[in-house]
């Protein structure tokens, strides 16, 4: 065996510093690329109303940006590792376009799993609090909009019901002292949000007790001087409308959840396509790399 193959064959055929040199390439470039596209980002948008892009605009920018700087960071990372690379002797031309290639992509993916590591736990408490908020804005919503009717009504009063609107027993309460022959001067502040509470909970009942229809339309009467069938028409009136104002609130829950799922998933999709071109763009950027090194 000559000299050369002899020292061909010693030689590894994998350059590590050359691979982690193209990372830390490959990162630094991605870091300037971000905060570029950051920049522009501000730039392009505007909270008035007819001004700046649109969402739909606005995502399909980033995307493209995303994978732009994905195909430039890898690829000049890519070149480097090729680039720097030890010079293989005595070794076939096939042999040498494989192993640069195989430099490229091992840059990438030294970076990308360097990268995952440093990011795993923000983008896991990003994605945490982000499902947390989504289950609770869609479970909620009727509870949410049940507590804010109660705390409207005291409101109107000229009083505060923050104690009442999040206490589950003060409807309980208001049943054992309740009277069948309201008084007509009462505080009107302590009737308002009592019928508040009571309303409250037929929301989020779903149902009027017919003991509490009763008693409210007794005190809407004596309130008002109405007759009790006026009362009662009143009654449903107002419960049909506070159950629609729930059933939108939860359609919209639900939208904003479903738009969020769809977000995520396009999101998803997007980043795997730039990280795939990014692979791309490293092997064969070092395969120019390689071939300027050994001409």
């Amino acid at each position: 065996m000559s000299a050369a193959g002899a020292e061909a064959t010693s030689a590894s055929a994998v350059s590590w510093a050359a691979i982690i040199a193209g990372s830390v390439g490959a990162a630094a470039i991605t870091l300037v690329l971000i905060v570029i596209g950051t920049g522009l980002g501000f730039a392009s948008v505007s909270p008035f109303a007819n001004s700046g892009v649109s969402g739909t605009t606005f995502t399909v920018m980033t995307a493209i940006w995303l994978v732009a700087v994905h195909a430039i960071a890898a690829g000049i990372g890519g070149y480097i590792a090729g680039r720097l690379r030890t010079k293989w002797i005595g070794v076939r031309h096939d042999e040498v376009y494989f192993r640069d290639t195989a430099h490229g992509f091992l840059s990438w993916a030294f970076g990308t799993i360097l990268g995952a590591l440093l990011l795993t736990s923000a983008v896991s408490s990003i994605i945490g609090a982000g499902a947390q908020a989504g289950a609770t804005l869609a479970s909620g919503a009727t509870q949410g909009l049940s507590q804010g009717m109660t705390a409207g009504l005291a409101a109107n009063a000229g009083g505060s019901s923050a104690t009442s609107s999040v206490d589950p027993t003060s409807y309980f309460v208001d049943a054992m002292f309740r009277t069948d022959r309201p008084a007509p001067d009462a505080n009107d502040q302590t009737v308002r949000t009592e019928v508040g509470r009571i309303v409250a909970n037929a929301v989020r009942a779903g149902e009027l007790p017919p003991a509490d229809r009763t008693y409210v339309a007794q005190v809407i009467a004596t309130r008002t001087g109405v007759q009790q069938a006026e009362a009662e028409k009143r009654i449903d009136q107002t419960i049909q409308s506070a159950k629609d104002a729930a059933n939108r609130t939860t359609e919209q829950a639900r939208q904003a959840a479903e738009t969020a799922r769809k977000t995520a998933s396009y999101a998803a999709l997007w980043m795997a396509a730039a990280m795939l071109i990014g692979a791309f763009c490293a092997s064969i950027a070092a395969t120019w790399g390689g071939r300027s090194r050994d001409d």
